[in-house]
C-alpha cells in the first residue's frame, strides 16, 4: 500500500492535513463514524470537547487495528463538531488528531453540524487502504 500525498503549488499548504491523497492497495477500510464512547456505549467526558475528542480518535485507532489497518494507512478522514467555532475547537482537534496520526496527514473534512446524538460533540469517520 502507498500514499502519495500532494498539495499542489496552486492551492494554499494546509499544516494539519493532505490537499490530495493519491491511495493504492488491494483493500479498502471503511471507518463507521466513531463517537465519544467508551467499550459499554457510554458517552466520556459530557460537555468536554477535549475529552470526546481524545476518545473518538482512540476508538478510530481501535477500529482501524480491527481491520489489520494502521493509522499511517489512512488516505481521508471526516470530522463532524457540534457548534464548530475554528479559534476554539480546531486546536483542540488537532492536539487529539495528532495522537492517533501523528505527522501522517490525510486528507480530510471538518464539518460543523447542529447537533450529533444528545451530549455529543464530535465524531469521525475514516477511509483507509491496505495490501
Amino acid at each position: 500500500m502507498t500514499l502519495e500525498c500532494i498539495n499542489p503549488n496552486t492551492l494554499p499548504t494546509p499544516q494539519t492535513y493532505t490537499q490530495v491523497v493519491v491511495a493504492t492497495g488491494s483493500k479498502l477500510v471503511f471507518v463507521s463514524g466513531q463517537e465519544p464512547e467508551d467499550i459499554d456505549g457510554k458517552l466520556v467526558g459530557p460537555g468536554d470537547l477535549a475529552t470526546q475528542a481524545r476518545q473518538v480518535f482512540a476508538n478510530l485507532g481501535r477500529a482501524l487495528a480491527a481491520a489489520g489497518a494502521r493509522p499511517d494507512q489512512v488516505a481521508k478522514i471526516t470530522i463532524y463538531v457540534v457548534n464548530y467555532n475554528r479559534d476554539e475547537c480546531l486546536p483542540i482537534i488537532e492536539e487529539a488528531r495528532q495522537t492517533l496520526f501523528g505527522e501522517h496527514k490525510p486528507a480530510d473534512v471538518l464539518l460543523g453540524v447542529t447537533s450529533l446524538s444528545p451530549g455529543y460533540l464530535i465524531e469521525a469517520d475514516a477511509y483507509a487502504v491496505i495490501d
